[in-house]
């Protein structure tokens, strides 16, 4: 068993609840999203990405052999996620629909099948198997944690740190931090190296939170649409489902700045209305006035 150890275990288990809260994080963006009946706007991308992720560190974990904590974890993951892709395809436009489809197909079935496939053609035996599957789960969890980078843009662009909850970093830099010593322990390279990423992005949110926390919020700020957020994706054995978290927490703001510009358009109509119903009171007082002054002008 990889975890014979009780340190070993202990760190596993509390890796195991950093990434179930992590997971849970773009609850609130899927419940609003289910109590307006739309998306507004965001994407789906991060979370095909996290479960795609998942699956595959499923997978990896299942070749390996005695990786129960990376299993549990990231079945978690695949259930949530999957979840996460019902609602949005249920209210989301039906262009966003077709494209998020396609992108289950293509990632969620074809590239893992692909990838399965070729482990087997590719590697006869196991310890094999396990370096391929190994480095592919690195570059993907690696390549994920691109997406706070645009997080840390805009909070650099605007002084602000409105669009990156400091909980969240928290969290995703704690969870790195618990998968990270579990690879060190397991002397598994593969589930330590892309937490080092993650850690060292977590940090960087933080201290931006740190510089620019006392600044004022900048309004009608666009974040860029890449989302999903993303992922926020959180795959069990890395923390850095910056793409599935930062992607719903950016999602979030997306589905905010959505209301925002709502409003706005409600508050200029409005104020259409109320200048329109003005200006036909002025007329109508107008021509009351001046047919007053006819009837008087007749009389005299």
């Amino acid at each position: 068993m990889a975890h014979d150890t009780p340190m070993v275990f202990v760190v596993g288990i509390l890796g195991n609840i950093a990434s179930f809260i992590c997971f849970l994080a773009p609850l609130p963006t899927f419940r609003r999203v289910c109590k307006k009946k739309t998306t507004e706007g965001f994407q789906s991308l991060p979370y095909v990405a996290a479960l795609f992720s998942a699956m595959l560190w499923i997978f990896y974990a299942y070749i390996k052999t005695g990786e129960i904590l990376l299993i549990t974890i990231n079945a978690f993951g695949c259930v949530i996620e999957t979840i996460y892709l019902v609602i949005y395809i249920t209210y989301c436009p039906k262009q966003a629909r077709i494209f998020t489809l396609k992108m289950i197909f293509l990632f969620n079935f074809g590239v893992i099948f692909l990838v399965i496939v070729l482990t087997h053609i590719l590697a006869k035996e196991r310890t094999a198997r396990i370096e391929i599957l190994g480095w592919i789960c690195v570059v993907l969890s690696t390549s994920v944690f691109a997406a706070p980078l645009s997080i840390i843009k805009v909070v650099i662009r605007t002084k602000s740190v409105e669009f990156m909850p400091f909980t969240l970093s928290l969290l995703l830099t704690i969870s790195a931090i618990m998968w990270l010593s579990y690879g060190i322990l397991l002397k598994d390279i593969y589930v330590t190296l892309p937490n080092i990423v993650g850690i060292t992005f977590g940090t960087i949110q933080m201290v931006l939170y740190a510089i620019y926390r006392k600044n004022k919020p900048v309004k009608d700020q666009k974040l860029p649409e890449h989302k999903d957020d993303i992922v926020n994706d959180e795959n069990g054995n890395r923390t850095g489902s910056g793409e599935d978290l930062q992607g719903s927490a950016s999602g979030g703001v997306d589905i905010e700045i959505g209301e925002k510009k709502v409003q706005e358009a409600e508050k200029k109509q409005e104020q259409g209305v109320n200048a329109r119903d003005q200006t036909e009171h002025n007329n109508k007082t107008k021509e009351g006035l001046q047919q007053q002054q006819q009837q008087q002008q007749k009389e005299g």
